[in-house]
């Protein structure tokens, strides 16, 4: 399996162009191109903010964010859309995508990774279950709740 890669400041347009072909896979057209590329240099600046990018050229994305927290008392990782190009789907680009950023939050010290998922993505769900997570304590399903404005 190659193994993913950090994205730099010089992948910033195969990190716009990977998370816009996201956001069209999703069936969705906002925010348009030019607020995904801006957001994508803002990100790359910031340092709780990390990429992953795995294939030659790149054809599969991760999105790292991190933040302190007080029940670990150690930073927490919230791995965000992971993503891989149809074509490249079943090479084991997502596979070396989440497995990177656990490696990742691991030399960070994190203490806690989190993601989200639909329950009716079986293949997402058995990648995520055979890296080790899952929905929480025996009999608690954990859900993951958004508001949006």
């Amino acid at each position: 399996m190659t193994p993913a890669r950090l994205a730099t400041d010089e992948d910033a347009e195969a990190v716009a162009r990977l998370l816009i072909e996201f956001r069209d896979h999703q069936g969705r057209d906002w925010p348009d191109d030019a607020t995904w590329q801006n957001s994508v240099r803002r990100l790359l600046a910031d340092p709780d903010t990390e990429f992953l990018l795995a294939g030659d050229p790149p054809a599969g994305i991760c999105q790292l964010r991190y933040r302190f927290g007080a029940w670990y008392a150690a930073d927490d990782c919230l791995i965000e859309d992971v993503f891989v190009r149809e074509s490249a789907r079943g090479t084991g680009l997502g596979r070396a995508l989440v497995a990177g950023a656990l490696e990742r939050a691991r030399r960070r010290g994190c203490r806690r990774v989190e993601l989200d998922t639909s329950e009716a993505n079986a293949p997402a769900l058995a990648l995520y279950h055979s890296l080790g997570f899952d929905e929480g304590p025996e009999g608690d399903r954990s859900l993951f709740l958004r508001h949006r404005f």
